[in-house]
């Protein structure tokens, strides 16, 4: 409610203003989608988060705007979300177990990673990751040949696993602009 005295006559008025709950609404989905960017980015650097962000903002977005149209959108791409990391984490670990990649190679490659990205910037993540699983089976395998062919599958099973797990990211970033523009247009 906001207050206006009337040049006319003199007398205050009281009117109702809906800007207020409307540039609310505008903010909130300026942020999350915002942030659904940068859970796009963070399935393919893993720095950031990936899926659990986009569910995140989902939830905070369908909550905060609390429409019908909000929540089936915020719903179904959490579920698409979801979807995609737990698909990333079994596809990835399938043919991890296909090629026998051990745990102790993937711990090599994670402190690789880690080691990398402080070491070179923007990239340094993937090389140290490569880096590391490559030494880990050198180290286990005790063949640079083998090593590097079992090192090859799990990189491309961490590839397979990054381009589900960003294309799902991305298909429940789209069911919320469907989402949005649904809210927005039936307000």
């Amino acid at each position: 409610m906001n207050r206006w005295r009337n040049p006319e006559d003199g007398f205050a008025r009281t009117y109702m203003c809906e800007t207020e709950h409307v540039d609310a609404q505008i903010i909130y989905t300026i942020i999350a989608g915002l942030l659904l960017v940068v859970s796009a980015l963070g399935t393919i650097f893993p720095v950031l988060p990936g899926s659990l962000l986009a569910i995140g903002a989902l939830l905070g977005w369908g909550w905060l705007l609390g429409s019908a149209a909000s929540w089936w959108a915020a719903g179904l791409g959490m579920a698409v979300a979801l979807l995609g990391w737990s698909a990333s984490a079994i596809l990835t670990g399938k043919k991890l177990k296909e090629h026998q990649v051990p745990t102790g190679s993937i711990l090599f490659a994670v402190l690789g990673a880690i080691i990398g990205a402080f070491l070179i910037p923007i990239v340094g993540m993937f090389v140290g990751f490569a880096v590391g699983l490559f030494a880990g089976e050198s180290v286990r395998r005790r063949d640079f040949s083998g090593a590097f062919g079992s090192s090859w599958a799990a990189l491309k099973a961490m590839g397979l696993g990054i381009v589900v797990e960003f294309g799902c990211v991305l298909l429940a970033s789209s069911i919320w602009v469907i989402g949005l523009i649904t809210h927005f247009v039936t307000r």
